[in-house]
């Protein structure tokens, strides 16, 4: 389903030209949980790599950008982090150019990035697109803004304990800002309709932004307001 002009979404991915963006994977989140005593099984990454297939069979494409939060640590490197991001790069198509949008989980990102010669950056413009985290606000902001982050889900009425992996398309300023959902199988997002929202994209009413949401196939629920 297009989300705006030559933006297609594909599953939890978006899609630009010969360009895919995918946001907020926070590998090595099991180990993160394990380290708080929390014990989960490690299935996220073969989930990822299972769903990942399936987008690249649809979809030709010559780069791939991650869009900030390759890795849940703040403060360090885990074992499964440096395992699993080198894993995902080594997974990757050999012609595939890729980027690493660098988020706020990212810190310490870059001995990994080099080891395999991947390009690391704050953000990456392509024509009239900007393609950042969204944590902080960047310097040369294009006309369509396209963040992640948020972590954006939706609930319904009807099932107010299930959340729902969601796009949402609304306005900045005077710019089209597009938020992505994660691509964290653990991390089910947050409510749109509830949440505080920590991204400074998103502080003022998001009321007027449309839902996408996306389970077996891309489902279009208007406006936040017209959800209740």
């Amino acid at each position: 389903m297009e989300i705006y002009e030559n933006l297609e979404i594909v599953d939890l991915a978006l899609k630009y030209k010969s360009i895919l963006i995918i946001g907020d994977l926070q590998l090595g989140y099991e180990s993160y949980l394990n380290s708080k005593g929390i014990l989960v099984p490690r299935f996220q990454f073969k989930e990822l790599k299972e769903r990942l297939n399936k987008i690249l069979d649809k979809v030709k494409i010559k780069k791939i950008i991650f869009n900030g939060d390759i890795k849940h640590e703040f403060g360090n490197i885990s074992e499964q982090e440096w395992r699993e991001v080198l894993a995902l790069i080594d997974f990757l198509p050999k012609n595939l150019e890729i980027i690493f949008v660098k988020g706020n989980h990212d810190t310490f990102l870059s001995p990994i990035a080099k080891k395999r010669n991947v390009k690391l950056v704050d953000y990456y413009n392509v024509d009239n697109i900007s393609i950042m985290h969204g944590d902080k606000i960047i310097p040369d902001l294009r006309k369509t803004l396209i963040i992640g982050h948020e972590h954006p889900a939706v609930s319904f009425k009807e099932r107010r304990d299930e959340l729902f992996k969601c796009f949402i398309k609304g306005k900045w300023k005077s710019h089209t800002l597009i938020v992505m959902p994660s691509f964290n199988s653990f991390n089910p997002g947050s409510d749109v309709q509830k949440s505080k929202h920590l991204s400074p994209f998103l502080q003022g009413n998001l009321k007027d932004f449309e839902v996408y949401a996306v389970e077996d196939k891309v489902y279009y629920f208007g406006k936040i307001k017209d959800l209740k």
